[in-house]
């Protein structure tokens, strides 16, 4: 379903995979086809007859492992000396908190701030409460206010790189998949109502530049 399929890359955590078998692989793998036809507006519809849930789950599990692949090939430029504030710009700064372990929001650097986020995210795709992928089980009443946690957290990511690296991002030729991966998040934000527009304010201006030609 990537953007990356066939790819060789290094990935800053694990990759999630969907197991084989399920409906959720089905769907993914319904997405990796409409995706193929390079109209990510039409990519990211509710197929017909679909549970809405389980179509935000698949693709959060995507996002997941693009937003992994995009900061694993920068990382090594990205470090507490280099950033040591998580930002989006000089406007916008980042503390990290998840309501458990670290209660209060805590100031750190970016690739801390990386490390937590992206841990953090793997414990919701693995907590079987949260994102079920067994057939016949119900997904929680509170799963898109999940969802929409994980999405808001990962826009900070594609922000980051934007902002702080895409020189780094230019020089190893990444550019067209890092514009493709975000423009087929923010369709996706959008079109079920994920993210607050002004979370999106770091990268306003890239956001209408991608997807404004579409509308």
């Amino acid at each position: 379903m990537s953007i990356f399929a066939g790819k060789e890359s290094k990935t800053f955590r694990p990759k999630k995979n969907i197991p084989e078998g399920t409906h959720q692989y089905e769907l993914m793998q319904h997405a990796a086809a409409t995706l193929g036809s390079g109209n990510l507006r039409e990519a990211v519809l509710l197929p017909h007859g679909e549970d809405l849930n389980e179509w935000v789950a698949v693709n959060t599990v995507d996002f997941f492992n693009q937003i992994n692949m995009l900061y694993g090939t920068i990382a090594e430029h990205c470090t507490a000396e280099s950033c040591p504030i998580m930002s989006a710009g000089p406007r916008y700064e980042y503390h990290w908190a998840d309501g458990q372990s670290v209660k209060k929001p805590i100031k750190c650097s970016a690739p801390k701030y990386m490390d937590y986020l992206m841990s953090w995210i793997q414990e919701q795709l693995d907590d079987e409460s949260i994102f079920p992928s067994k057939v016949g089980v119900a997904f929680p009443k509170t799963f898109i206010n999940v969802a929409k946690t994980i999405f808001k957290r990962m826009f900070r990511v594609y922000g980051h790189i934007y902002h702080q690296h895409f020189q780094s991002v230019i020089s190893l030729g990444e550019e067209a998949h890092l514009n493709t991966s975000f423009k087929h998040y923010i369709l996706f934000v959008q079109e079920f109502s994920l993210i607050d527009k002004r979370e999106l304010q770091p990268l306003a201006e890239l956001i209408e530049k991608l997807t404004g030609k579409d509308k």
